[in-house]
């Protein structure tokens, strides 16, 4: 009896077209993995089988690529995904103990979600703010010259969003 390996994975019409653009392009790997990600908010196990398959590019290149360039993520994110930057300027500006606080409110560590799945927290390098140090980014918002006072209430105005 044959095993069905498919992958039990849906992409959107806009992802396989795009695939489907980028499959003769050089380069097309890299490009491809962001917009799965763009799609999923991480790149799931399915989804990297699936690239391969469409792509007929072995899955450990796959994930060598991946797994190589810290963007790309293989697990899932909160759906409040906190960055904090730590690029020079945010790191002289207290970027460091933002994160601290984050996890001391959240009980998680960095690259860790929630047991609920609402919030996650990563360390993320420069986002070119730095004016605005230290900033962090929450669910495509961004915060400047944040202070560790602000967090809980940033932290409660997500939490009514849920």
């Amino acid at each position: 009896m044959a095993v069905d390996t498919a992958p039990q994975i849906e992409f959107s019409k806009e992802l396989e077209s795009f695939i489907e653009e980028w499959k003769p392009k050089p380069g097309n790997l890299i490009m491809v993995l962001h917009r799965v990600q763009e799609e999923f908010g991480y790149i799931p196990r399915e989804a990297a089988i699936k690239v391969s398959q469409l792509l007929d590019t072995p899955l450990a290149k796959i994930y060598g690529v991946i797994t190589f360039y810290h963007f790309f993520k293989l697990d899932k994110p909160g759906k409040y995904n906190i960055q904090v930057c730590m690029g020079t300027a945010c790191y002289l500006k207290g970027g460091e103990d933002l994160i601290n606080e984050m996890e001391n409110l959240l009980g998680i560590g960095v690259n860790e979600v929630t047991d609920d799945g609402l919030f996650s927290i990563e360390s993320v390098r420069c986002v070119g703010c730095c004016g605005l140090a230290p900033v962090m980014i929450v669910d495509g918002e961004v915060f400047g010259k944040v202070t560790k006072d602000e967090l809980p209430e940033i932290i409660a105005n997500y939490r009514k969003q849920g």
